[in-house]
């Protein structure tokens, strides 16, 4: 199913200013927030969705890539970036805490200071990789094999921590809460604080029996082979995000996110602007005045165009649906070819002669056409249409 337009998620116009963006998602965060629906499941996606959308919108990198490529210029084409794709609720209030005014994430009379208690569950980091693609992989969309050095899952414990065999036991200082809450007496009465608890750093049991091969971090660093899907019409600079293919987390935590960034190697014939492709045609004065079949390149090898008779410099021919596809795979650009037109530098005596030949001719004579766009006008025009 395809995502929803961040803006309409928001319910702001394209170009609503950040504090509106702000205000827009804390209304639909208090209004499909999981403790005033419980139980809704729809709610809750909604949230998520949001806070989605919020995460991209606020953010001015996120936002201009996904006005120009949209989704995909911020993770959609990889498969589900952002919260919507990995992250749940808890994650959430990590995050954006602090624009709900509440305590944890919450909302005061909705329950929220709750929702950090519990066992702390551990996030393994991102790993962020370039990977460069030639002009054909972007036309066509690729597959990439990466080799990355990561941490992965301990397969001795199964990323517990804990030695075959062995278990774990409450921990006596928080009680298996993973939090421990202190009671300090103020000249405003008792104020009680609650924090992670420092014996099993928030897990709230402890490991009986370490590991002996991750010595009870339940990962280890090795190789892995991650294959990446990476659609036509990228750019770059845009960025994909692999859910859970990124560094593992400490005794079964979730494991990051791969953040792969595209980089595009230069093509030396033809020059990318946009979805469309630009090739520069250089013909001899001959075939200009007389006309000719010449071969051009395009992505998918070299065709042949016709040069009409008396030719000009700075002629633009539009070759459509030549170009590169759109991102989100709706419509494809053209390739425009623009015509210069080859003066030698050195001529023979022979040559000489012969062009001096055609200088008092009345066809040589230069009879330009007021009528006649600059080079700048006509490709503006190609632009806009």
């Amino acid at each position: 199913m395809s995502k929803r337009d961040y803006y309409e998620i928001l319910e702001v116009s394209k170009n609503a200013s950040k504090e509106e963006i702000k205000k827009a998602y804390r209304k639909q965060a208090i209004k499909f927030h999981p403790d005033k629906n419980p139980g809704d499941k729809e709610s809750e996606e909604k949230f998520k969705e949001a806070a989605e959308a919020y995460e991209v919108l606020s953010d001015d990198n996120k936002r201009a890539r996904y006005d120009q490529y949209g989704h995909a210029g911020v993770g959609g084409a990889a498969g589900g970036g952002g919260f919507g794709g990995g992250m749940n609720v808890e994650d959430i209030f990590e995050h954006f805490g602090d624009i709900f005014g509440g305590f944890g994430g919450g909302f005061g009379g909705f329950g929220g200071g709750s929702r950090r208690g519990g066992r702390h569950v551990s996030k393994g980091s991102n790993i962020r990789v370039k990977v460069k693609l030639n002009l054909q992989e972007v036309a066509q969309g690729v597959e990439k094999k990466l080799k990355l050095q990561k941490y992965v899952s301990c397969q001795h414990c199964n990323g517990t921590g804990a030695d075959k065999g062995t278990a774990f036991t409450e921990c006596s200082t928080c009680h298996g809460t993973g939090q421990v809450t202190r009671v300090a007496q103020t000249f405003l009465g008792q104020m009680q604080t609650s924090s992670v608890c420092p014996t099993c750093e928030g897990e709230g049991r402890i490991i009986r029996t370490k590991c002996t091969h991750c010595y009870g971090e339940g990962m280890v660093k090795d190789q892995e082979i991650i294959t990446v899907k990476i659609p036509a019409g990228v750019a770059s600079g845009m960025q994909m995000s692999v859910n859970g293919k990124g560094n593992a987390a400490r005794r079964g935590g979730v494991n990051g996110d791969l953040l792969v960034v595209i980089e595009e190697e230069e093509n030396q014939e033809l020059i990318r602007d946009g979805n469309d492709l630009i090739y520069n045609l250089y013909l001899s004065f001959p075939d200009a005045a007389l006309g000719s079949t010449v071969e051009v390149p395009t992505v998918d090898g070299k065709v042949k165009i016709k040069i009409d008779a008396g030719t000009q410099p700075g002629k633009i021919l539009r070759l459509r649906g030549k170009g590169l596809p759109e991102v989100n795979g709706y419509g494809q650009g053209d390739l425009l070819v623009n015509i210069n037109v080859w003066v030698p530098k050195n001529l023979s005596k022979d040559e000489r002669k012969i062009v001096e030949k055609f200088t008092e001719s009345p066809s040589f004579k230069p009879a330009p056409d007021h009528n006649d766009r600059s080079f700048f006008e006509r490709m503006r025009s190609y632009f806009e249409s």
